[in-house]
């Protein structure tokens, strides 16, 4: 059975890894420990709650064990793996696809990635305006290129460079 485990928030992934050690030193029958990213203060564990409460007994950080056993169905959204983000670059064009701003096209300004949030500058508005939105409601519409285009490298060859100046 899998019981859920009421911690400190933040404190998740350590008091994962006291059980682990306290389960292989004890040979407690506990099977799996984990800690979706997306639910704070709260830690699932597949055993015996009998097993479960020997294991968090007097950790630091425990709260207390539900113990009303968790479906699986309830909780395998948080087990499967996520869609790939799409990589978001400084200067690339996007549409909003949620929101206020829905349908907006915008030029990304920042990126957060610890917030995962963007900053975009609306384009088709009279006055740039920036707008900070998660980064889950862009979509990427154009790719901002780092690479000097054709003209401004036809240019360089025009000009010359330095050493072909030299031999003149």
């Amino acid at each position: 059975m899998i019981y859920t485990v009421r911690t400190t928030s933040g404190r998740e992934e350590i008091v994962i890894d006291i059980i682990m050690t306290k389960v292989k030193n004890e040979g407690l029958g506990i099977k799996a420990v984990f800690h979706p990213a997306e639910l704070k203060g709260y830690i699932f564990i597949e055993g015996k709650l009998g097993d479960i409460y020997k294991a968090v007994q007097g950790l630091l950080h425990i709260k207390g064990v539900i113990d009303k056993p968790v479906n699986l169905s309830e909780i395998q959204h948080f087990l499967e793996r996520k869609k790939d983000k799409i990589k978001i670059e400084k200067e690339d064009i996007v549409e909003i696809i949620g929101g206020p701003f829905k349908g907006e096209r915008g030029k990304i300004e920042r990126i957060d990635k610890v917030k995962d949030e963007v900053t975009v500058e609306l384009l088709e508005a009279a006055i740039p305006i920036p707008v900070t939105i998660s980064s889950e409601l862009v979509k990427l519409v154009k790719r901002h290129k780092t690479e000097p285009s054709e003209t401004q490298e036809t240019e360089a060859k025009k000009e010359g460079s330095v050493f072909d100046k030299l031999g003149e």
